[in-house]
């Protein structure tokens, strides 16, 4: 559903726009540390150290170099073994809740963006203990519905259990194709249920997109004339826009 792709380039957006922004890549995959031009091999340091060691996440960042003020967290294939790791500790849930704490305590952040392994586990708990808000991008595909449905039933899970603060506020559908029909019908059916969170830009199926990770890029400076470019940039100024409403 292009939930790595969103992450990184909103992220590489808003810090474009001048804003402080901080990308934790939790997927062992480490995908977000390689679209943001990231080492993320073995030996690195990062979230799982967060994670299982209980290190800084102030001496872990890493600056990246698609855009001034955003940095990274990067995550190793360490990270696949957090989840065992993580079962016998107290508090499990609230690691990273408390890790980032401490970090925002000292070094003022405009946006944190926590991207997400792609599978319901303590790193994803994680995630969401920690979080305000939830940030969804939609496939504008049927499968793709039925995906959010299970995802909200967790959502109000953790809500109702460990994290009252915790709200859907944004939607965003990726990978539209406007010349097929269940594309405009599936974006319809999410901007009838999801009115007030949808943002208005739509990202379009793009080969550019899709090219920009094999060389450690966002689309936003790897292409930054094509229609997937302008449309994530114009999504981080609807997300910056919205910010500054509920904070006036």
């Amino acid at each position: 559903m292009g939930k790595t792709t969103t992450s990184v380039n909103l992220a590489a957006g808003l810090a474009l726009g001048g804003l402080e922004v901080l990308v934790v890549d939790l997927d062992p995959q480490g995908n977000a540390s390689t679209a943001l031009g990231i080492e993320h091999g073995q030996g690195v340091r990062g979230t799982y150290e967060v994670l299982i060691d209980g290190d800084e996440i102030a001496d872990l960042v890493v600056d990246s170099p698609e855009a001034p003020g955003l940095k990274v967290l990067p995550a190793t294939v360490d990270l696949a073994g957090a989840e065992i790791e993580l079962v016998s500790v107290v508090a499990r849930e609230n690691k990273l809740k408390r890790a980032l704490r401490s970090y925002l305590s000292e070094h003022p952040t405009d946006y944190v963006l926590l991207d997400c392994p792609p599978s319901l586990g303590l790193l994803t708990l994680n995630a969401l203990v920690a979080a305000r808000e939830v940030l969804i991008p939609i496939q504008c595909e049927y499968y793709a519905l039925e995906g959010v449905s299970q995802l909200m039933t967790t959502i109000d899970l953790v809500m109702a259990e460990l994290n009252d603060e915790l709200q859907l506020s944004t939607v965003l559908l990726t990978m539209f194709d406007g010349r097929t029909r269940l594309a405009s019908q599936v974006a319809d059916e999410v901007r009838s249920y999801f009115s007030e969170q949808t943002l208005p830009t739509v990202i379009p199926r793009s080969v550019r997109i899709s090219e920009a990770p094999s060389y450690g890029q966002t689309v936003i400076t790897y292409h930054p004339d094509s229609a997937g470019a302008v449309s994530y940039l114009e999504a981080a100024r609807e997300l910056a826009r919205r910010g500054v409403k509920e904070n006036a």
